[in-house]
């Protein structure tokens, strides 16, 4: 069963938000702002008119620009001119520093006593200067071996030869293994063996050794997770759009 509104037999005020038709739009028939329905004659109204435009500038200089009546066409006038020196400074007496003036301080070594110093003086400039060489610019031949750049006699030199490996003293003829070729046999192959022992590997205390979360791990906002969707809250029923608001006086306590 369908619920059927009841129709309203006339309009009822709180369907409209707006203060409603009566008050429409202002007319573009008649003056500015003037609605043409009014019964009232309207009050008399009077301008100053449109502002005029601007005269034509006049672009020629003005008085202050006019050319000094003492010149002429051939230059100034011959009316002597007359000036007026600068104005002298004040004379003034010299004045005099005072101890705290100086700062001998400041003076240098110029005005101290010291020992007597010499220098070597600078080089000269217009030395003459030439190419040849210094005596570590030579290299002498080697005395030792053949060569070409001296003529004088060398001294002997000798070889040493290689070591032959027949014939030489230290060839093995038998062929006879030395005593580091042979192994050493291990003891426990024909003795008695000594017991051995063995060590177990360090055993663990035993606990949970399962990872905990911490509270940074939990997540409260993903409660859906095990379900279809997250979940849905609502305000309600949407309330009649003709429910007059509460109003409260504030003169009542």
């Amino acid at each position: 069963m369908v619920y059927e509104y009841t129709k309203p037999r006339a309009p009822i005020a709180a369907m409209y938000s707006s203060p409603g038709p009566a008050y429409g739009l202002p007319s573009l028939v008649g003056d500015k702002v003037h609605d043409p329905r009014s019964v009232h004659s309207k009050y008399p109204a009077y301008s100053f008119g449109v502002r005029h435009g601007k005269f034509k500038d006049d672009c020629s200089p003005g008085p202050c620009y006019y050319p000094n009546p003492k010149v002429y066409r051939n230059g100034q006038d011959g009316t002597p001119h007359y000036s007026l020196y600068a104005r002298q400074n004040d004379a003034s007496t010299f004045k005099t520093p005072g101890p705290g003036a100086y700062s001998p301080e400041s003076s240098g070594p110029t005005a101290h006593y010291r020992h007597p110093a010499y220098s070597f003086g600078t080089r000269h400039r217009h030395r003459r200067t030439d190419n040849i060489p210094a005596a570590n610019s030579y290299s002498l031949p080697g005395m030792i071996g053949s060569t070409v750049q001296s003529g004088k006699p060398q001294a002997p030199c000798y070889t040493l030869r290689s070591r032959q490996t027949v014939g030489n003293f230290a060839e093995d003829l038998a062929r006879a293994p030395g005593p580091g070729t042979y192994n050493t046999t291990d003891p426990s192959l024909y003795k008695d063996k000594a017991p051995l022992y063995s060590m177990t590997s360090r055993n663990m205390m035993p606990g949970d050794t399962t990872q905990k979360p911490g509270p940074g791990a939990h997540m409260p906002e993903n409660v859906w997770g095990h379900k279809d969707k997250r979940p849905e809250y609502s305000f309600g029923i949407r309330h009649s759009q003709y429910l007059a608001p509460l109003i409260v006086d504030p003169q009542m306590e």
